[in-house]
């Protein structure tokens, strides 16, 4: 239910609202921890949603800015339930607190979880509104109406500006939930339009402020020297040259991690100077001698690859079992079978990590680019050992994110230097110190076995996944996926097939594991869909005919298992795994991108995949190109997708035209190696990603219309492409991929 609450002067100005306002949020956690008191005249709610005396509405967003325009969404749906002037709103940009709600903006899930409580508030503004007029000029309620920032009485001809209607307002009863009317969708000015960005402005002239230009008076900078093996203790340094250098202000260290790592600091020697150049080239001329656990010391990717490959040909724990595989196997007919693998991948967002910290007077001031600013307060607080609550989080805008900037690590160095410095210090990452230490994709080795029947589709169908897990970050001896894994296309098939296993083996990592965009689905994606591609190629049959035979008439999947299917947190009645949505995007896709009459050359041909993440149906054809060399182009991709309710389209475009060159840069070229523990790769020179000749010169998305509950769309269009492009590889050579990234195979 909606809640309105008292809060102090103090708490209010606080929350980086002015005094004298109207502010009303939806309550999304206890009311205990919202309330507050009242100090004096002026009505001081809660959390998203204020308006001013001068009419001025603010819209308080909590979530991260990193491209993908919440900070405008999110207010939008606001002012749209407030029947606001979108002209007359000023968004403000909420520091970590946990009055907010969920603020890891991860998961595709900002408009899934806040898109109702942004709209009630509104609406509840706006009810309140109405009657604090018909309370000034004693008519009905109903006689009065919100329009565009002013409510009108029809009959009389009175008009009032929310701003001189504001403090009537805050006099007003709560409305209870079932007094609030929303808008029907026919009713919209905002939600499903294209609303211009609120930081385009200041992104195209330069004055959007990111966590790289966060800078505050008398503070120095720091670059870090750490262990090249993953878990390295330091056994000694020399900073004798590195002091010399002009600028270098002094040297300082931070203690190794303790397991499990979470989103500790790694541990290091530190240089500070009074520039980020200086610290670097001071950090250039640390002598630093490593102590390094034998067991990441002997880390090789090479070797690594072929143990999770044959750890995935043997039988492994059993997470979901469908009839009796085995005894469909134990007939003898024609079976068939294919190994898939994954490398590690780096993040390497276009903004390396950084941080400003003032520790001071026991509190710290925290400045940064952060997914998740309550892990920054927890994570700081217990790196200098104070309460989460004495930590403050300022969140600036995002160079990219990908996962990577919901992990603090950097933001506990900030403040570890900070106390030791007694003075503010900014951490600047370098791209080097992005790539050698991040917390990588998951690099995975994946088996498929399928016995064939009639019209070539799988009487039983078994699949192997063996991958370090993202468990190990919580759980230094996590050596079997988590359920969240799992659930990620692996214990969900959406396949018609009456005998299927899924089996998950175990692994040892030996580097930090953590999210990158659309997490698991990436190899889960590739190994199944390039396998339903080698099944149909095997049948002989179109690969659009195959796959809508394979998933079966539409249906409403109950996916049950041995492990809790974790279903992004949702229950599978509010969404539920519809076979239906899934046909309905291959259809699509197909048809827009000319499937039917593009029929492969020796050098051009389409390939397809399909697949469900963060609750959203996604199909992507790709078109690729090889000249005589070898080398890949993808003149179009196109991207069908049903992710239920779209509010902003051109930025759920954008998300998806974005997902198109992330998954050819994954595709196509990413990989990051180890040898004796080292990673290899340190920059884009040897980190690929995709450029002008390697992206998609045209991506075209094309949305599902839908009434169905708003859904994920930053990581679902990223799993169909890599197999989509193998797969269309395979349709215009004969050549099978079954290795990321294609670079490494000769086309040629």
């Amino acid at each position: 239910m909606n809640s309105i609450q008292h809060v102090s002067r103090r708490s209010f100005l606080h929350g980086m609202f002015s005094s004298g306002a109207l502010i009303l949020g939806a309550q999304v956690l206890p009311t205990s921890l919202l309330a507050g008191e009242v100090d004096d005249a002026a009505w001081h709610p809660s959390v998203y949603l204020g308006i001013n005396p001068d009419g001025t509405v603010i819209a308080l967003t909590h979530r991260s800015e990193m491209g993908t325009g919440i900070r405008t969404s999110l207010p939008m749906v606001l002012a749209d339930e407030l029947d606001a002037d979108w002209k007359r709103v000023r968004i403000e940009q909420g520091i970590g607190n946990k009055k907010y709600g969920d603020q890891n903006t991860d998961g595709s899930c900002s408009i899934r979880d806040f898109y109702m409580p942004f709209r009630e508030a509104g609406a509840s503004a706006r009810l309140m509104l109405e009657r604090a007029a018909a309370a000034k000029w004693g008519v009905p309620a109903s006689e009065c109406k919100a329009q565009l920032h002013q409510v009108i009485h029809a009959k009389s001809g009175k008009k009032a500006g929310y701003g001189e209607l504001a403090s009537l307002a805050a006099k007003q009863p709560v409305p209870q939930k079932s007094e609030i009317k929303l808008k029907s969708p026919a009713e919209f000015r905002y939600i499903g339009k294209d609303v211009p960005l609120t930081d385009m402005g200041n992104l195209l002239t330069g004055r959007a402020v990111f966590g790289q230009d966060a800078r505050v008076p008398g503070m120095v900078y720091a670059s870090i020297q750490r262990s090249p093996v993953y878990g390295g203790t330091l056994q000694s340094f020399d900073d004798t040259e590195a002091k010399k250098v002009k600028g270098v202000t002094g040297t300082a260290t931070i203690e190794r991690f303790k397991a499990p790592h979470n989103f500790q600091a790694l541990g290091g020697v530190a240089v500070l100077a009074n520039s980020t150049w200086a610290a670097m080239q001071g950090r250039k001329k640390l002598q630093v001698k490593w102590n390094s656990p034998p067991e990441h010391l002997k880390f090789d990717s090479v070797a690594y690859r072929e143990e999770l490959l044959a750890a995935a040909r043997k039988p492994q724990k059993v997470v979901k079992s469908v009839g009796n595989v085995d005894a469909e196997f134990a007939k003898g007919g024609k079976t068939l079978e294919a190994s898939y693998y994954v490398p590690l991948l780096a993040h390497a967002a276009m903004e390396p990590p950084a941080a400003v910290a003032d520790y001071k007077n026991g509190k710290v001031t925290v400045w940064t680019c952060t997914q998740n600013p309550q892990a920054v307060q927890d994570t700081v607080a217990k790196a200098v050992g104070l309460k989460p609550e004495d930590v403050t989080c300022n969140v600036t805008l995002l160079g990219g994110g990908f996962g990577r900037k919901s992990k603090p690590d950097y933001c506990a160095e900030a403040a570890i230097l900070s106390k030791k410095a007694a003075k503010p210090v900014k951490v600047v990452w370098s791209r080097e110190e992005d790539i050698q230490h991040d917390f990588y994709h998951s690099t995975g080795g994946m088996y498929m076995k399928a016995a064939i029947g009639a019209n070539g589709k799988p009487t039983a169908w078994l699949h192997r996944s063996v991958f370090p897990s993202i468990g190990s970050t919580f759980d230094d001896t996590a050596r079997y996926a988590m359920d969240l894994e799992m659930g990620m296309g692996w214990i969900d098939l959406p396949y018609n097939i009456p005998n299927h296993r899924a089996e998950n083996g175990p692994a040892q990592h030996h580097v930090r594991i953590g999210w990158l965009r659309s997490v698991a689905n990436i190899y889960h994606a590739f190994a199944i869909q390039s396998f339903v591609d080698e099944l149909a190629a095997a049948a002989n049959r179109d690969r659009v005919e195959y796959m809508l035979d394979l998933i079966g008439p539409g249906r409403k999947l109950d996916v049950k298992a041995n492990i809790p299917y974790w279903n992004h947190n949702q229950t599978q009645e509010k969404f539920p795994l519809d076979t239906a949505r899934l046909r309905r995007v291959i259809e699509v896709a197909a048809e827009r991108s000319g499937w039917a009459k593009k029929k492969p050359t020796k050098n051009r041909a389409l390939g397809i995949a399909a697949h469900r993440s963060f609750l959203t149906y996604v199909a992507t054809v790709v078109e690729v190109e090889i000249d005589e060399q070898g080398n890949v182009t993808i003149p179009e991709m196109h991207f069908a997708v049903d992710a239920g309710q779209i509010i902003h389209p051109d930025r759920c475009r954008a998300q998806f035209e974005g997902a198109g060159v992330f998954g050819a840069s994954v595709a196509m070229l990413g990989e990051i190696t180890a040898k004796n523990g080292v990673i290899e790769q340190s920059n884009f020179h040897n980190y690929q990603l995709a450029r002008m000749n390697s992206a998609p010169r045209q991506v075209h998305v094309h949305f599902i219309p839908s009434n169905e509950l708003a859904a994920g769309i930053g990581e679902p269009g990223v799993p169909p492409v890599a197999p989509a492009i193998t797969n269309a590889i395979f349709a215009a050579t004969g050549k099978r991929i079954r290795e990321l990234p294609v670079r490494k195979t000769k086309l040629g």
